[in-house]
């Protein structure tokens, strides 16, 4: 079987989020997908199969299955359009977060997600100690989204990761202040996923972007991920739905010997 690794939301490689990628004809079991997401160690392994006009799309991670992922979406369209169906400029996923569509514009892969509503919650002595700062503000959809004073913070911000896995809400944790150079920008944390920073994080943005989108009073919004490998997204509020968009660029394609 045919794998591909992609930096997403990456300008050239070794920048951007990498995600493998399965392209296949039947589906694997659960079993054996967990197992090749584990052997692969990158924060996402996408698996996806022709079905129709569209393809079904599953995310696994080191630590299980996620109901969304932007970076591995944005490399599984890219190895789709430029290496099995090059006619094509838009791609369409059958998904568990309802279907995704991703169209190529030049050399920038636009996204349509749902966007995620975002509940203030109250700060706990728990969160304090496991972020090992106080944040201005505190939000719970699927992860905890912690508002920082300043992009400085958001840069030097250094989590307890195994008191981060403790934190009973929240799947992961996200830190994010108004930007100087860029619109807004973030960090992302999943030590419960066994990661323990994630380098661009496309899932986040469905919350970061309505949150910023009302609180800068902008539509479009350029974000970037301050993680060492660093990413940008160029965004879009439209409604129920985000638009997100970044380049990638292939970084590997191996086969994978396994025994079905």
């Amino acid at each position: 079987m045919k794998y591909f690794v992609v930096d997403a939301f990456a300008e050239k490689v070794f920048e951007g989020n990498p995600a493998g990628v399965c392209i296949m004809k039947d589906w694997l079991s659960d079993e054996l997908m967990q197992k090749i997401a584990i052997e692969n160690n990158l924060s996402e392994t996408a698996f996806a199969v022709k079905e129709g006009a569209h393809y079904g799309l599953r995310w696994f991670t080191p630590g299980g299955e996620i109901n969304l992922c932007g970076h591995a979406t944005l490399a599984t369209a890219f190895i789709i359009l430029n290496y099995y169906e090059m006619q094509l400029d838009r791609v369409k996923f059958s998904t568990i977060s309802g279907m995704l569509t991703v169209h190529k514009q030049n050399d920038l892969y636009e996204l349509d997600f749902p966007s995620v509503r975002s509940e203030e919650i109250s700060v706990t002595d728990q969160m304090i100690r496991a972020l090992g700062m106080v944040p201005k503000e505190t939000y719970l959809n699927r992860d905890l989204i912690f508002i920082l004073e300043s992009e400085e913070d958001v840069r030097n911000v250094s989590p307890d990761f195994s008191k981060l896995e403790k934190l009973p809400d929240g799947l992961g944790v996200c830190v994010t202040a108004k930007g100087s150079e860029y619109d807004f920008v973030s960090r992302g944390f999943f030590p419960k996923l066994k990661i323990n920073e994630d380098p661009v994080t496309g899932s986040l943005h469905c919350g970061l972007i309505p949150f910023w989108s009302t609180r800068l009073d902008k539509k479009e919004m350029v974000a970037r991920q301050l993680s060492s490998r660093g990413g940008t997204l160029y965004c879009k509020h439209e409604d129920t739905r985000v638009k997100m968009a970044g380049k990638a660029v292939l970084y590997s394609v191996a086969e994978l010997n396994i025994e079905v």
